[in-house]
């Protein structure tokens, strides 16, 4: 079992920057996925970006893409998302998300609980 916990959510006005976190411990994989997904009221959960941990090799939503940067911190076991020139239609939820990959090619989904990201315009 992988323990997910987020911080770093609020309240700001549009174009403003915020840096969300996510701590992971507990079980660890040899290949594993982190990334973040948001989820807007009456929305379905949308995928935002991830990171391959082993290589760093990243991923964003076309909506983010060069607003967003998600990095991670191996010592810290923890990801970042920095997110830049934010709008009120970045509101949202945002859940971090752990992908790894057990014995027999096996994916293991895990998610934390959320904080808010609230943009005003």
């Amino acid at each position: 079992q992988v323990h997910l916990v987020e911080s770093g959510g609020g309240l700001v006005q549009a174009g403003d920057s915020l840096r969300l976190s996510c701590v992971a411990s507990g079980r660890t994989f040899s290949t594993s996925t982190m990334g973040w997904y948001r989820q807007a009221p009456g929305k379905e959960r949308e995928f935002v970006t991830n990171i391959k941990w082993s290589s760093g090799d990243v991923s964003y939503d076309s909506s983010v893409k060069g607003r967003f940067t998600i990095s991670r911190d191996n010592a810290k076991n923890t990801v970042y998302l920095q997110m830049n020139s934010l709008k009120p239609e970045d509101t949202a939820v945002y859940y971090c998300r752990y992908s790894g990959t057990g014995s027999l090619r096996t994916e293991y989904v895990f998610w934390g609980q959320g904080t808010q990201v609230t943009v005003s315009s």
